[in-house]
């Protein structure tokens, strides 16, 4: 979730991104809710900054730009819940296709570059 600010967001916008619904009991998603003290305001918009301590999402300010970046909900705080890779299916320069498990147990350097 990209925002502008995390002091006052409109509680419908934060639901529709994270899924999370502010409620008068906390932050629910589903059956699941989440005290969070502080993050409704009285004026009925949203504290992303407490939300955000209580739920363990990352958050991380681009100073330059102005814009701050907010990651999932997690248990731990980490952005991560397991270290398990994806096996992407990539395509060899033959046009044959490849998938990284075929090299279970082999050590891999990936290397990947883009113009942009």
């Amino acid at each position: 979730m990209i925002l502008t600010t995390l002091d006052r967001v409109e509680p419908a916008a934060f639901a529709d991104r994270t899924g999370w619904q502010a409620k008068p009991e906390g932050l629910c998603r589903g059956e699941i809710c989440v005290p969070a003290p502080g993050s409704l305001r009285d004026d009925g918009s949203l504290d992303v900054s407490v939300a955000a301590a209580r739920l363990g999402m990352p958050v991380v300010h681009d100073e330059a730009h102005g814009v701050w970046a907010v990651g999932p909900a997690t248990a731990t705080g980490r952005a991560l819940s397991t270290a398990v890779a994806a096996d992407p299916e990539l395509v060899t320069r033959d046009g044959s296709p490849f998938r990284l498990s075929s090299l279970h147990g082999r050590k891999v350097l990936l290397v990947a570059w883009s113009s942009y």
